[in-house]
């Protein structure tokens, strides 16, 4: 495979990848605006977009770095700066930092509004649950209570 297949694989999968979370971050704010008619896009959707926000200036200042690093080391062996060999370091860079922190925190933000996994505590079904066990032990509270001072 030529290093042009290469750079525009990865090139198509950065951006498939930025493409699909952003999509389905809107997506969401959409339909809940839809089904509920909520207003107050910050107020309940902050959060994500905060961290989307994050995301793209540090992939921003990540790019910028990395151009001002190229071209140093272009200038050191004496060779031009090309925008092709800036984009394999660049593609290479942010593959390598995705795996660390603002992809995986905001594709775990917007997974976690759109699915469920019971019992975890991001899981949209954990304030149900939660109200659940709070009556089970103002239950067991009042169960427990002498006969004179329950609640009526």
């Amino acid at each position: 495979m030529s290093s042009w297949a290469v750079l525009i694989a990865l090139m198509v999968l950065m951006g498939g990848v930025v493409l699909w979370l952003f999509t389905s971050m809107v997506r969401s704010i959409q339909d809940e605006r839809r089904s509920s008619g909520v207003k107050k896009i910050w107020k309940n959707f902050g959060l994500s977009i905060g961290f989307a926000g994050l995301f793209l200036l540090s992939w921003l200042g990540q790019g910028v770095a990395q151009w001002n690093h190229y071209a140093d080391e272009q200038k050191e062996h004496d060779q031009p700066a090309e925008v092709r060999g800036f984009i394999s370091d660049f593609s290479a860079s942010t593959l390598e930092n995705w795996q660390s922190e603002f992809l995986q925190l905001f594709s775990f933000v917007v997974m976690s509004a759109l699915m469920i996994h019971r019992g975890s505590a991001e899981s949209k079904d954990s304030e149900e649950r939660i109200e659940e066990i709070v009556r089970r032990i103002e239950k067991k509270l009042d169960d427990a209570a002498p006969a004179g001072s329950r609640k009526r």
